[in-house]
């Protein structure tokens, strides 16, 4: 039981090693990759609210991360109120059922 352990340590280690080696290897046959930017194209965008958001997003990920989730919660229950209270209006009330099993 020892050995089989010990042979699995030796499978995970070497293949831990493969894996955070494998990025200098790929890189060592090329001459190095070159680090990538990645933004938001706000040359076009007429809308305030938009190039706002993408302004907000190329400056400072971490606020734009802050942001969404924010705002995403938030945004989910305005539909949830705005569902309960259109569902209300057609007879369907979710408050008060009456359960099937009786």
């Amino acid at each position: 039981m020892k050995k089989l352990r010990r042979v699995w340590a030796f499978v995970f280690c070497c293949a831990l090693s493969l894996i955070l080696l494998a990025p200098s290897l790929a890189a060592a046959a090329g001459g190095g990759a070159k680090p990538i930017a990645i933004v938001a194209d706000t040359r076009f965008i007429e809308n305030d609210l938009l190039h706002w958001w993408a302004q907000m997003y190329n400056e400072s990920h971490l606020t734009f991360a802050l942001m969404t989730m924010i705002i995403i919660p938030l945004l989910g229950c305005v539909l949830g109120f705005v569902a309960d209270f259109f569902m209300k209006m057609t007879g369907i009330n979710l408050e008060h059922r009456e359960l099937a099993e009786k």
